[in-house]
């Protein structure tokens, strides 16, 4: 029996007649530093109300439907300063648990760090409305730990927290006789006047010093420095004056933040496709796990449908193939992609039919994914290739057929209206009898937003990954050619040729015809171009910071 949370009981409104509270800790900025609990309570939640810097890392977690209260009001005065103007947060929890609501107030951080979330729990406590505290990670400690920089060590070192936009004096004057770690919540502008302060109360111009702006998303940057000289890094680096210099940063002084520890320490920013803008051409189903380990690498996916999957135009044949599965007509049924699977499913939940039918007959898979979509289904398949994942690898493996052990010669093979025959001539070779069915179509899908288009055409994107030679014709039909600066991914030698057929110079070709081996060739390519930059003592750029027109080699 699983461990239960005391905080998973009945809902407080239960016993109150009246609305809840939940305050609720969203982090940093990862959404993966969300707790189990967070997520429990947002999908419980009425009304969602958060600071816009979370909103998009809780929204997700909340049920359909879900009421969210903007905090942020845009006016003419707002415009004009660069700074919206947030709504009284009290007020609007306070209403909505009167209703009757199950509310949830998300923070950055974690609220107990929070002095605005305080006063709102003193407002529910003198309202007589329950309320309960979900933590959160901690900005101040969080955005440290993914720049790679302890803030105690073995020795037990003190660490003290400074939000510069409230210190006084006396505050300064503590911790600047204090020789231990100092955590500074600041914004990247008031750095420099920070490191001051700090100076100017005892602590030596000459302690490292790291500013950590975006922490915990791929945004993320850090500079290091000391505190005398951090005003220089920032003028010579042209970080300022920025407009984005009202952007929170998190500074940290001391030892530990020494720029020779960081180096092996930074776990985060190291991480082979750091901040790359990756473009993933393929259809919304198919881009998900793909998009999930890019991002492993540190990559920020941008997902871009260039195939739109439409039942076939006569349904016919499918419906007469999927009753002949269940009258004992195939000894077999290949799959050869998701989408197939897909079809073949959907088709037999029109029937009321389940992965019983599959009773009797041998299922092959054309690759792993296929056979993850199989086995989702409820059916293992018995055949995938052993080498390579394509047609001519499951070729390879499939047997001939053999009047004396097959009492049936004829296999169902379920494909796109595109698909080549390879796949049919070879089993007709090996002796069996095919019925080719058209499953499904693929159609051009439509064009993606202006900006998307104008992104990829002037070199907005690190990378593209083209997965088959349909989606490189379909990308630079709906939204023009890659621009020059941006690596060219391909998932094998036909892709990469119909890739360069259209002008484009290809970078990286994946080992095996698999999306997930593309992927890590990608991050292989990005790991060597760091190692080469550092090497180099160059500074690590994506490709889209780049000048155009450096042309690189092909790496396979």
């Amino acid at each position: 029996m699983s461990p239960t949370s005391p905080t998973t009981s009945p809902a407080p409104s239960a016993f109150f007649g009246h609305g809840s509270v939940t305050f609720l800790g969203a982090g940093p900025g990862d959404p993966g530093l969300l707790t189990l609990r967070a997520v429990e309570a947002l999908a419980g939640a009425d009304v969602l109300i958060a600071e816009p810097e979370v909103l998009e890392v809780v929204r997700c977690h909340a049920r359909a439907g879900v009421s969210t209260p903007e905090l942020t009001v845009v006016d003419e005065a707002s415009t004009t300063a660069g700074v919206p103007v947030l709504r009284d947060a009290t007020n609007l929890v306070m209403d909505a648990a009167r209703g009757g609501k199950r509310v949830v107030r998300a923070v950055t951080g974690d609220p107990g760090l929070d002095g605005n979330a305080g006063q709102e729990m003193l407002a529910c406590a003198a309202e007589g409305i329950p309320f309960e505290v979900v933590p959160g990670v901690a900005t101040a400690v969080g955005v440290p730990a993914y720049a790679g920089v302890p803030l105690r060590d073995a020795q037990g070192t003190d660490v003290r927290f400074v939000d510069a936009r409230t210190a006084d004096d006396r505050c300064w004057a503590e911790v600047g006789a204090s020789d231990g770690t100092v955590v500074v919540s600041t914004s990247l502008d008031a750095v420099a006047a920070a490191a001051g302060e700090l100076v100017a109360a005892g602590r030596k111009p000459d302690t490292p010093l790291t500013v950590t702006i975006g922490g915990t998303t791929t945004r993320q940057r850090t500079w290091t420095a000391t505190l005398g000289t951090i005003a220089q890094v920032f003028k010579q680096g042209k970080i300022l004056p920025s407009p984005e210099g009202h952007r929170p940063v998190i500074a940290v002084v001391g030892e530990r933040s020494a720029p020779a520890q960081r180096d092996q320490l930074a776990w985060f920013e190291s991480k082979p496709l750091f901040g790359w803008r990756v473009l993933v051409p393929r259809t919304k189903e198919q881009a998900a796990s793909l998009s999930d380990q890019l991002r492993s690498y540190g990559a920020v996916p941008h997902e871009v449908p260039t195939i739109a999957v439409e039942p076939p135009r006569t349904p016919q044949q499918m419906e007469r193939a999927v009753k002949g599965l269940v009258t004992g007509r195939y000894e077999w049924i290949a799959f050869t992609s998701v989408n197939a699977v897909k079809a073949v499913r959907e088709k037999f939940e029109e029937y009321g039919l389940d992965a019983r039918a599959f009773a009797g007959i041998k299922v092959a898979a054309v690759g792993e994914q296929t056979a993850a979509a199989l086995v989702d289904f409820g059916v293992k398949p018995d055949l995938v290739p052993s080498g390579e994942q394509s047609a001519a690898g499951l070729l390879e493996d499939w047997p001939p057929y053999d009047p004396v052990f097959d009492p049936i010669d004829r296999v169902f093979l379920p494909r796109a209206d595109i698909a080549t025959e390879t796949l049919v001539a070879g089993l007709i070779e090996l002796g069996w009898e095919v019925d080719d069915v058209t499953a499904y179509r693929t159609v051009r899908a439509s064009p993606p937003p202006a900006d998307t288009r104008e992104a990829i055409k002037g070199g907005g994107f690190d990378a593209v990954l083209f997965t088959s030679s349909s989606t490189v014709r379909n990308l630079v039909g709906i939204a023009g050619k890659p621009h020059n600066v941006t690596v060219i991914a391909c998932i094998g030698p036909a892709t990469a040729k119909t890739a360069e057929e259209h002008g484009l110079r290809v970078d990286v070709l994946s080992p095996e015809p698999s999306v997930h081996k593309l992927a890590e060739a990608l991050a292989d390519f990005g790991l060597r171009r760091r190692a080469a930059a550092l090497e180099a003592g160059d500074p690590v750029t994506r490709p889209s910071e780049r000048r155009p027109g450096a042309r690189r080699r092909r790496t396979t």
